[in-house]
Parts: C-alpha cells; sequence; structure tokens
C-alpha cells in the first residue's frame, strides 16, 4: 500500500527510488503499482519525475 496524501506520496517514492530502484518502471513493476497515477498525484504538487536523477523534483 502507498501513501494516498501527495506529500507523503512524494516522500515515499523518493525513498524508495534513491534506496531500492533505479528507475521510476522498476518501481512501478516491483510494486504493481500504475506509473501515470502516480505522475498526477505528484503533479499537483507540481513535482516531475527527473530520470537523470532519478527521482522528482
Amino acid at each position: 500500500m502507498i501513501p494516498q496524501d501527495p506529500a507523503m506520496l512524494l516522500s515515499f517514492m523518493n525513498l524508495k527510488l534513491r534506496d531500492y530502484y533505479a528507475t521510476l518502471d522498476a518501481l512501478c513493476d516491483d510494486l504493481d503499482i500504475d506509473r501515470s497515477e502516480i505522475e498526477d498525484k505528484l503533479s499537483t504538487l507540481d513535482y516531475h519525475y527527473d530520470k537523470e536523477k532519478n527521482r522528482f523534483v
């Protein structure tokens, strides 16, 4: 289960990307979550996935 609150989701995603996953696609595949749903929710906070940094910025 992933956090539903966008601010908590941001923290959760960046922690997982930093410590466990090389890409957002790998994280989404492993946790069986919809990438577009995550990106849409975090865009409400004006955060977007940066492939080179492998984090939401």
